[in-house]
């Protein structure tokens, strides 16, 4: 097979892992910095370009698009679609993931467990949507916000109003603003699932080293190896198919009343395999050696 990777470039980890992985199988592989790479649009002849030659046919996609990067990445990702090849995962489907509210939206309309969230504009009713979600503390992030950035904690209504004005004053840009609730006997703490064609392939739990609530490993967290239960996994697949993904990291954090899915990502790192020992580049290579060449599904999740 022929396997374009889309990425930053060579000195990825999760990008060197898969070129390994790909071309111990037998395939031939060809990283792609998606950011070099141009469309030529025109009627009934999509065409992608990248380094001066036009980029030609490839048997499957893996799309490794920063969040930074999404549109123009997503685009890219676009373009190849509409020459008919296989992608992993969709650029309609990356899009929604990079939406907070949007995925939140889709994750309960699909009945995954997810954190009482409010989305509004209006601070004028905070004491109101402080109320919907549970009281303080609550959690204020931004629709687009990624490895921890974006995200505060405020601990009473005052923190929370100015949190608010702030975050609308400097967002012109119209980024939506979500609320939600704190979850105190998971503060600090989440797990990450990484689900590969429907099936968790390794899991590990995140722990802040300090006081810090977010345990992202951006935010310095750290990794250890963690058992899922079996409500766990079938709850990080759930949410992975409500986004349309077959390759997806997902964050849930334990809650008194069950697991709670907090977020989907299109394109999660591979430090879980430092961190657990378990292999994910490999599972994502034989998924694309099942699927590549069968007729793309149709996107069926409608938002």
């Amino acid at each position: 097979m022929r396997i374009a990777i889309l990425s930053n470039g060579n000195a990825n980890y999760s990008t060197k892992r898969l070129v390994e992985v790909a071309k111990a199988r037998g395939h031939d592989v060809k990283v792609v910095k998606y950011k070099h790479a141009y469309a030529s649009i025109e009627q009934n002849n999509p065409k992608l370009s990248y380094r001066g030659k036009e980029l030609g046919h490839f048997d499957a996609i893996i799309p490794r698009i920063a969040s930074n990067m999404t549109r123009y990445g997503t685009a890219m990702v676009r373009q190849l679609e509409m020459q008919g090849m296989y992608t992993v995962s969709s650029s309609i489907a990356i899009n929604r993931t990079r939406d907070k509210l949007r995925s939140m939206q889709l994750l309960s309309k699909a009945g995954v467990a997810i954190p009482k969230t409010v989305f509004s504009r209006n601070t004028a009713d905070i004491d109101d949507l402080i109320d919907m979600v549970g009281g303080v503390p609550v959690i204020i992030k931004l629709a687009r916000g990624t490895h921890g950035n974006g995200v505060v904690l405020a601990e009473t209504k005052r923190m929370a109003k100015s949190a608010l004005q702030a975050l609308y004053l400097h967002n012109e840009d119209g980024t939506n603003i979500l609320l939600q609730e704190f979850i105190k006997e998971s503060a600090g703490t989440d797990i990450r699932a990484f689900v590969v064609g429907g099936r968790v392939v390794a899991s590990m739990k995140r722990q802040s080293l300090d006081d810090d609530f977010r345990s992202n490993l951006h935010k310095g967290g750290e990794g250890t190896v963690v058992k899922l239960t079996e409500e766990e996994r079938k709850m990080a697949v759930k949410a992975a198919r409500a986004m349309g993904l077959s390759v997806a990291g997902v964050d849930m954090m334990r809650s008194a009343r069950g697991p709670l899915v907090l977020e989907v990502n299109a394109s999660p790192g591979f430090g879980i395999e430092k961190i657990t020992g378990r292999d994910v580049a490999t599972p994502i290579i034989e998924y694309n050696e099942q699927n590549a060449k069968r007729r793309p599904k149709k996107d069926k999740i409608g938002a």
